[in-house]
C-alpha cells in the first residue's frame, strides 16, 4: 500500500459505546479472575497414545491474532505433556508484552510457557473469556506482575488477583455476539486483503518478469541513487539539528513516522541528503527477506533527511516515479534485491552501487504510465481492505474496552 494514495484515516472511538444497553453495568458484579476463571493444568504424557496430533508453542500463537494458524505435530516429537480442548484460552505467559492469546480449536498438547484457561463455574460464559484476556487492562497487569529480566514471565498467583466487573449472562451473550461477529468480518476482511496481495504481486510478475524485449538501463542512469549519511557522535550535536529516517521508518508500501529520530546536518550535508516528495527510499541492510524493502516518500516531514541504512532513489527524465517503483515492488517480492546483496553475518546489505547497477526495464512513457495506473489500482483496492479491517479491529477493540 502506498501512503501517497491512502484513504481517510480510521475513525475515532464512538464516545457513546458505555452508555449502550449491553454495557448497562447496573447489574454487574465485581470478581477476581481466579474467582471465576480456572488455570487447567491436565497432564497428557503420551499424547499420541490419546490420539493428539497436535502441539502448541509460543512461536505458534500469533500476536493479535484469536485463532491459531499454524502448529507442531505430535509425530515429529515434542516434550509438551499440557493438553488443552476445543473452547479453552490460550495465553502467554513469557513475554505477556507480546500480546499471544488465542482460543484452542482442536485438541493438542500446549508449551509449559502457555496457560490454558476455562471458565470455573456457570457465572462465566467460555465465549466471552477470550475476550476479557484480549483486553488492554488485563494485558497491563499481566506485565507489570510479571518477573525475571530477560524471560520475564507472569505467574498464575498474581494473574488470579485480577479484578474486573462482570456482567449477568445475558448481557454476556449478547456481549459475545458482537465480538464474535466482528472477529468474523476481521477475518473476512484479512482474506480479502491476503488475496489482492497475491493479485498485486502477480501482476508484477506479469509485468516485469518477462520484459518483453524493452530497453533496459542500469537504475543509476534513470535516476539518482544516494546513500544515506551515515550516524556518528559528532552528529548528535549542533545548531543544525533535522529529522531522519532509518530503516525502522520505512515499510512495504509505507512510512512509520512515530520514532523519528535527529541529527545535524550543516548547509551542504543538508543539499546532499535532504528528501523531496517522490523520492523513493529503500531498505539497503536488513535481513535478506527485507532488504529492498520500500516506499514512495509522500513529504509529511518538513526538512527531513535520511541515514545510510537507506538508499534514496530520485527517478530522472526516462522514468516515472510510480513505474519505478513498481519495478521496485517487483524487485523486493521476488528476491531480486535478495539475489544481488551480500551477506554479513545476519543482516543483507544491497549497497548503492549493486543497486545503481541493477538493469531497469525503461519501456516508453505511455506504457510506464499505464504500468504505474493499473498497479496503483491494485494497491488502492489492497490499502482500503486494510483499512477497513483496522476500522474492525478498533470497532472490536472499542467493546472489549468498555467490558473491562
Amino acid at each position: 500500500m502506498i501512503t501517497t494514495w491512502a484513504a481517510p484515516g480510521d475513525p475515532r472511538p464512538n464516545p457513546d459505546w458505555a452508555s449502550l444497553p449491553i454495557f448497562d453495568r447496573r447489574g454487574w458484579k465485581r470478581v477476581r479472575f481466579g474467582d471465576v476463571i480456572e488455570n487447567l493444568n491436565e497432564t497428557e504424557r503420551d499424547p499420541a497414545g490419546a490420539d493428539i496430533e497436535r502441539f502448541i508453542g509460543l512461536e505458534h500463537l500469533e500476536p493479535g491474532s484469536l485463532h491459531i494458524r499454524t502448529w507442531g505435530n505430535v509425530a515429529d516429537g515434542t516434550t509438551f505433556t499440557r493438553r488443552c480442548r476445543p473452547g479453552q484460552v490460550l495465553f502467554g505467559k513469557r513475554r505477556a508484552y507480546q500480546r499471544k492469546v488465542a482460543v484452542a480449536e482442536f485438541d493438542a498438547v500446549v508449551s509449559g510457557d502457555i496457560y490454558v484457561f476455562a471458565p470455573k463455574d456457570d457465572r462465566l460464559m467460555a465465549e466471552l473469556l477470550l475476550f476479557i484476556c484480549l483486553s488492554e487492562r488485563f494485558f497491563q497487569y499481566a506485565v507489570e506482575t510479571s518477573a525475571g529480566s530477560l524471560s520475564p514471565r507472569t505467574n498464575w498467583k498474581h494473574l488470579a488477583e485480577f479484578e474486573f466487573d462482570l456482567p449477568p449472562l445475558e448481557q454476556q451473550q449478547r456481549i459475545a455476539e458482537v465480538l464474535w461477529a466482528a472477529d468474523d468480518a476481521c477475518c473476512e476482511i484479512a482474506g480479502m486483503a491476503r488475496k489482492s496481495a497475491t493479485f498485486r504481486k502477480s501482476y508484477l510478475r506479469s509485468v516485469f518478469a518477462n520484459p518483453n524485449g524493452n530497453n533496459s538501463l542500469p537504475v543509476r542512469e534513470t535516476g539518482l541513487v544516494q546513500l544515506g549519511r551515515q550516524r556518528a557522535p559528532k552528529y548528535q550535536t549542533g545548531i543544525m539539528a533535522k529529522p531522519y529516517l532509518r530503516v525502522a521508518n520505512v515499510f512495504d508500501g509505507y512510512f512509520n513516522y512515530d520514532d523519528v529520530l535527529e541529527m545535524d546536518f550543516d548547509e551542504k550535508d543538508f543539499g546532499t541528503y535532504s528528501l523531496q516528495k517522490g523520492d523513493i527510499l529503500l531498505n539497503e541492510g536488513q535481513s535478506r527477506e527485507l532488504v529492498g524493502r520500500c516506499a514512495i516518500y509522500d513529504g509529511a516531514i518538513e526538512d527531513c533527511c535520511f541515514q545510510n541504512t537507506l538508499i534514496r532513489y530520485r527517478p530522472g527524465g526516462k522514468v516515472l516515479t510510480e513505474f519505478a517503483y513498481a519495478f521496485f515492488q517487483y524487485c523486493f517480492h521476488f528476491g531480486v534485491f535478495a539475489a544481488i546483496a551480500s551477506q554479513t553475518t545476519s543482516v543483507a546489505h544491497l549497497g548503492a552501487e549493486r543497486f545503481g547497477n541493477l538493469p531497469m526495464p525503461v519501456p516508453p512513457k505511455e506504457e510506464q504510465s499505464k504500468i504505474a495506473h493499473e498497479y496503483r489500482q491494485f494497491c488502492q483496492i489492497e490499502f482500503r481492505l486494510i483499512q477497513h479491517l483496522r476500522k474492525t479491529q478498533g470497532l472490536q477493540k472499542n467493546i472489549i474496552e468498555n467490558l473491562v
